[in-house]
């Protein structure tokens, strides 16, 4: 076989060869990224977070024009009023060292958490909870848990953990993405912990509050901003005023760049 032949020959075995890596190719595209949101099972203080897929979020963004120079920090939390006395309100979001012309991006989801914690000091996983729901704090063949109830709350804007042990008296706990919002202690057997919130968030300065912790009844009275999220899709918190001496101002927030859904 001479020179030419033998180029030919390698020329349409390359052919050959391309042609079938091609159909191989198209037989067995590559897979894409998947596009579903989930988080899945992340360690938190409250048990472990809920397997959650894409939910209804207000997407919220805090801007410091302020005059402050003294490093004030800035607190938000909701109020349950599901009670017709004052309930305990938790510091949901506390916003540190965000100076002037610095901000701070956060999220309100739609959908809540539930945990319940036992006697023992033994929390249960996180589970979604919407207005309407119920959860039952039960006792099973491993020990204690928090399942979801068949019997709807009382009314459909209200979050309901029962506690149907025998004995033993739990905590009930509330999240909002993922930070504890609301507590209801000593639920004792046949009780349960009662929650509703509106789509609004209180928000104003404090000192010497960490996320998670109830906030002073005294302080709570001074804080009276109250920012309706209802049919927000995304929005400017703006927080303004302050400053030193005569010319010193009380603290403002008010909504800019709003977007409705």
């Amino acid at each position: 076989m001479n020179n030419i032949s033998k180029l030919l020959l390698a020329i349409v075995f390359i052919v050959i060869a391309g042609c079938a890596t091609e159909k191989i190719i198209q037989t067995h595209p590559e897979k894409p990224a998947s596009t579903e949101k989930l988080k899945i099972g992340e360690k938190s203080a409250g048990g472990t977070k809920p397997s959650t897929a894409v939910r209804n979020t207000v997407k919220l963004n805090f801007i410091n024009r302020s005059n402050d120079v003294s490093n004030t920090e800035v607190v938000i939390f909701q109020k349950n009023v599901a009670t017709d006395f004052e309930e305990l309100a938790l510091a949901w979001i506390v916003i540190k060292n965000c100076g002037q012309g610095d901000n701070h991006s956060f999220t309100f989801p739609s959908n809540s958490e539930v945990s319940a914690s036992d006697s023992y000091g033994n929390y249960t996983p996180q589970l979604i909870a919407n207005p309407g729901d119920s959860f039952d704090m039960v006792q099973a063949s491993s020990g204690h848990q928090l399942v979801k109830s068949q019997t709807p709350s009382a009314a459909p804007s209200l979050i309901e953990i029962r506690n149907n042990l025998q004995q033993g008296a739990i905590k009930a706990n509330i999240f909002k993405d993922g930070k504890l919002l609301a507590i209801k202690t000593g639920i004792v057997p046949a009780q349960k912990a009662v929650f509703r919130f509106k789509p609004t968030i209180f928000i104003g300065v404090l000192s010497q509050v960490e996320e998670g912790q109830v906030i002073n009844s005294a302080i709570l009275e001074e804080i009276n901003t109250e920012i309706s999220l209802l049919g927000l899709a995304s929005a400017d918190i703006v927080m303004t005023g302050g400053g030193t001496g005569p010319s010193a101002t009380a603290f403002q927030f008010n909504l800019q760049n709003v977007r409705m859904k």
